[in-house]
């Protein structure tokens, strides 16, 4: 009875693939860079072989990353399932912000899924994305927000929802008289 390749091995494989795509090479252009046969780093992209340390090391160098940045990437898949008891939940006390992890960040994940919470007047600024580019989708659940983003203010009711990409300082505003709840979608670029 013949199985498929080691789970690991696959979610590997195609991160290599994706790796090798980001940079725009081909298998011969990445054979040329990492001094690996284009049938071994073929066969390791569809995980018909299982990389070996070496040529993991080979392949980190080129990329630029450690080899344990790189496992980390993919160990495990992400699960599929998150109950609302296993969401963190942080609070700025401060500037009256809750934060409800809905779909926590995954390394195999592009996205995350975040409920925010403000109460009347509270008013939070960032001075810039965690990541340049960073895309964001805004979804008013109940009560108004206030948004600012590339020095143009936006005024959300419940159920608009504000789609942007982020390069410089955002602001969330609570315009009251009741709290906010939002939704909001955050995709890595």
């Amino acid at each position: 009875m013949e199985t498929g390749p080691d789970p690991v091995d696959a979610r590997l494989g195609v991160r290599l693939a994706e790796l090798r795509a980001e940079h725009g090479w081909s298998l011969g252009e990445l054979a040329e860079r990492s001094g690996v046969s284009k049938s071994t780093l073929s066969r390791a992209e569809r995980a018909e072989i299982s990389p070996t340390a070496s040529l993991l090391n080979r392949l980190c160098g080129v990329y630029g990353r450690t080899m344990s940045q790189l496992l980390s990437e993919v160990e495990a898949e992400p699960a599929l399932l998150v109950r609302a008891a296993d969401q963190p939940v942080w609070e700025d006390r401060t500037s009256g912000f809750v934060r409800r992890s809905v779909s926590p960040p995954h390394s195999g994940l592009r996205g995350e899924l975040v409920e925010g919470r403000l109460a009347p007047g509270a008013d939070i600024a960032y001075d810039r994305p965690p990541v340049p580019g960073l895309e964001q989708h805004i979804w008013v659940l109940e009560g108004a927000l206030d948004v600012t983003a590339q020095d143009t203010g936006h005024h959300l009711d419940a159920g608009d929802c504000l789609r942007l990409r982020v390069w410089g300082p955002t602001r969330f505003r609570c315009p009251g008289p009741e709290r906010v709840r939002y939704a909001l979608a955050v995709v890595l670029p």
